[in-house]
């Protein structure tokens, strides 16, 4: 069962969806051995007549709950208007990662490519290099430096979502106490933005609160796990972690569930109900947030669509068809709005499936 956005309702309600996780793998050479999506891509891949619908969508890195479901999503609208879907990407995160992925979709002659950015600047020479040779480059999830890519699709508001967190984790802890953010790389444009805003919102709005510590998991499972390990044992009177990142809060969740610090220090950050449903349900997490994944994937490939086929140029005031999704507008600076965070708590979780 899928719930879309509603443009009528509106609310972040109508932006959460359930779908079904893929996972991907990837060989080092720039080709992804778990990819799927029908041939090969080329010059001439994908339909639309003369458009060139071969969609490649790289995320930060392969085997990322999150990310499988964001291209899941790509995969779905990838195939509605007759694209050929692929998914390429580095084992694990780095400010460079992405660069041979990127170089070896140009030498293909993809139409577009979705990518999150490990790195704003990183990747930029790549992605121009590929854009000066016709290819539509859509960043999701984390941006670039705005000259490097066509359009931006953002989940949300940088302020929504550093807001939300800030405002869980207060409710959590009674509004004073020490708190720490356990963040994925240190280069993650959007994590860096929401940490920033989450820094100026509890200075000004929670006084008693105080923030001890940034640390980063590097999204990857076992090093968020033992940086909440060492974020405990350094920080004896800490209240709270906040973790921006899906992978980072569920591996929190994990070493929280079976110390003796559950019940007593709340977590909360963004994750997928399917990863915390289980510490949602013995009480180790009380509330977190999210939006859908899959619905911003969905987004971002009817965006590099409407790109490639002339439709847009990624100006301000642009608007475009996304399907199931609706009418969206292009605003400031090339970026597409998807809409608001959704909290998840034991009310309300058994209602989702992704």
């Amino acid at each position: 069962m899928r719930f879309s956005i509603d443009k009528a309702r509106g609310g972040a309600l109508a932006m959460v969806a359930a779908v079904a996780l893929t996972v991907a793998g990837c060989s080092s050479d720039g080709s992804s051995e778990g990819s799927s999506g029908g041939s090969s891509t080329g010059s001439d891949g994908g339909g639309g007549g003369d458009a060139n619908l071969a969609i490649t969508f790289l995320p930060k890195n392969l085997g990322n709950a999150y990310f499988d479901t964001s291209d899941a999503g790509g995969e779905k609208a990838i195939m509605e208007f007759g694209g050929t879907y692929e998914e390429v990407g580095p084992a694990e995160a780095g400010p460079d990662a992405q660069v041979s992925y990127i170089n070896t979709l140009t030498q293909q002659g993809v139409g577009g490519i979705v990518v999150s950015a490990n790195d704003p600047a990183a990747i930029c020479d790549a992605l121009n290099e590929a854009r000066d040779t016709g290819v539509k480059v859509v960043t999701f999830d984390s941006d670039t430096n705005p000259e490097c890519r066509d359009l931006f699709i953002n989940q949300a508001t940088a302020d929504g979502i550093a807001k939300v967190e800030v405002d869980m984790i207060a409710e959590q802890i009674g509004d004073e106490g020490q708190i720490a953010i356990l963040s994925a790389t240190a280069n993650a444009t959007n994590q860096n933005a929401w940490i920033e805003i989450m820094k100026t919102e509890l200075a000004d709005s929670h006084p008693n609160i105080e923030l001890v510590d940034v640390v980063y998991g590097d999204d990857d499972d076992q090093t968020s796990f033992d940086k909440t390990a060492a974020l405990l044992q350094t920080y004896p009177d800490l209240k709270g972690i906040i973790s921006p990142t899906t992978v980072g809060i569920s591996a929190a969740a994990r070493y929280l569930s079976t110390s003796d610090y559950k019940g007593k220090v709340a977590l909360t950050g963004l994750g997928t109900p399917n990863q915390m449903r289980e510490y949602v349900e013995d009480g180790t997490v009380t509330e977190f947030a999210l939006w859908n994944p899959a619905d911003l994937g969905y987004l971002a490939a009817y965006a590099a669509k409407a790109l490639v086929e002339g439709e847009i140029t990624g100006a301000e005031g642009d608007s475009f068809e996304a399907g199931d999704l609706g009418s969206y507008d292009v605003g400031a600076d090339g970026t597409v709005l998807l809409g608001d965070p959704y909290r998840f708590n034991a009310d309300n979780i058994g209602d989702f499936d992704f």
